[in-house]
């Protein structure tokens, strides 16, 4: 893994700052002048190899996804069901690191312009220690976080380190969660926010739940962020649903396998196309 983009970390202008904000902004502007809805995909980072990895990541953008949610291995990722968890093990036993991650990043940024949120857990996140990886995050040419095990009154100390890099801490909202508590989460949110839509872990589903649109309606009138909808999409006819509602889906399992099998493009392909018909 190269280590170039280590070398050459400095402060950000307060320019490149507004333009790690708006990056996102801009995604889900031209999408909404276009009437179309973002497609969110995930793939972990280091599966099985950095080269393949590499070339499943750019293989994703080139044929349709709109922003990258980059998995972060990890030995216990509790949200995940079956599919990324081995990912995750596949990764970890190549050796793929938060470091290597972030140089993962800086490899994508040389051909592609999406947004890249970088998912993971809070533990290896806090033993890299949260300052030097802002800094570091922001320098190899992330858009944000995602942290699935820390809650908002955790997230603070995170954020505070985010902020100034122009880096989003992207957050969740679940079907149970309290809409006082949504709306506290959400309040000085950037970026989007992201709906868990089953009970449960990540995984492909038979069918998706029927409460969505009422969820989302009340989160709506606690946010003017972009609103994405995740967990349990894997289908062409899940993403038309889910699209229904969100300002994007989320699709994780199901490219994870997709990757797996050597059939990424053809999937990706075949969810852009059922998200441009959802019009």
């Amino acid at each position: 893994i190269a280590h170039g983009f280590r070398g050459h970390i400095r402060a950000l202008t307060h320019e490149q700052v507004l333009m790690k904000q708006t990056r996102l902004a801009l995604t889900f502007a031209a999408l909404r002048a276009t009437s179309r809805k973002a497609l969110v995909g995930y793939l972990t980072a280091g599966d099985a190899t950095v080269t393949r990895s590499l070339s499943d990541i750019e293989c994703a953008l080139d044929w349709g996804v709109d922003i990258l949610e980059l998995g972060v291995p990890f030995s216990d990722p509790t949200a995940d069901g079956p599919i990324i968890q081995a990912a995750s093990q596949r990764a970890l036993t190549g050796g793929m690191t938060v470091a290597g991650t972030l140089d993962l990043v800086a490899r994508i940024r040389r051909r592609h312009m999406q947004p890249i949120i970088l998912f993971g857990y809070a533990n290896p996140f806090f033993r890299y220690g949260f300052r030097r990886l802002a800094r570091d995050a922001a320098a190899a040419g992330a858009d944000g976080f995602l942290v699935v095990d820390l809650p908002m009154e955790e997230g603070a100390e995170f954020d505070r380190h985010l902020a100034p890099r122009g880096l989003s801490l992207i957050p969740l909202i679940a079907p149970t969660t309290p809409m006082a508590r949504a709306k506290a989460i959400v309040h000085n949110a950037t970026g989007f926010v992201y709906y868990i839509m089953v009970r449960g872990v990540t995984g492909m589903r038979a069918a998706l739940p029927t409460d969505v649109g009422r969820h989302l309606a009340s989160l709506r009138r606690c946010t003017k962020l972009p609103i994405v909808a995740g967990f349990g999409i894997s289908t062409p006819a899940h993403a038309r649903a889910g699209a229904r509602f969100a300002d994007g889906i989320v699709v994780g399992s199901a490219l994870v396998q997709a990757a797996h099998e050597g059939t990424l493009a053809a999937k990706v392909r075949g969810l852009r196309r059922a998200l441009d018909m959802s019009n």
